[in-house]
């Protein structure tokens, strides 16, 4: 399939061809569901831990005497019952979140993301795009130019200048085409890649 490839002034200067097998995929929901569900989790880090009866502070005295008042027996106050108890199955920080996922099924599931961003009119393609300096002005300007908000950019390789001048940008991102992941995909309006980011996401995923 053919990719339209935007100028400086954000207009269609010229096209380029792509794979369909990436471009041109059937969006399928539940994949995709899976596949950004299983990143998600893959991501979360088990460090949340709870105490339970035994590792509560508390004291080993009776808070009451058995019988004649009326409540409920009750032999210490770390019960999961009382208020500062102990709990029941308490989280562990070595629980494990993570989720087995084909390498099949990813490829398929961000294969189906960008083809759905293609026919949603918001995955864009440039020649290249980089800053001569550092400055947030830069690349505010450069964006303003192609009339874009909340971005990815996914470029071939990294350039500090770009990284640096785009930091404090609160909706604006920039990732190495390796580092593209479904969440950032699906979560920005707009997706900007470079000519030589789509050729090494046509390496990666085909």
């Amino acid at each position: 399939m053919e990719l339209n490839l935007l100028g400086k002034e954000g207009a269609v200067t010229s096209t380029m061809s792509a794979s369909d097998a990436l471009f041109g995929r059937e969006f399928n929901e539940a994949l995709v569901h899976q596949v950004i569900v299983a990143y998600q989790a893959n991501s979360r880090a088990g460090n949340r831990k709870q105490k339970d009866r035994e590792e509560v502070h508390h004291s080993t005295k009776k808070p009451f005497k058995q019988k004649g008042t009326g409540r409920a027996r009750a032999g210490m106050t770390s019960s999961p019952l009382w208020r500062g108890g102990g709990r029941i199955f308490p989280n562990s920080p070595d629980e494990n979140f993570s989720q087995k996922l084909n390498r099949k099924m990813y490829r398929a599931g961000v294969a189906a993301i960008l083809s759905q961003l293609v026919r949603e009119q918001r995955l864009i393609v440039v020649e290249s795009f980089s800053v001569e300096a550092p400055k947030t002005r830069l690349i505010s300007q450069k964006l303003k130019d192609l009339g874009l908000g909340g971005v990815l950019i996914v470029t071939d390789a990294l350039d500090d200048n770009l990284v640096l001048a785009s930091r404090n940008l609160p909706n604006v991102q920039i990732l190495e085409a390796e580092q593209a992941d479904p969440v950032s995909l699906v979560r920005f309006p707009k997706v900007m890649f470079t000519r030589g980011a789509i050729a090494k996401m046509e390496e990666m995923l085909t």
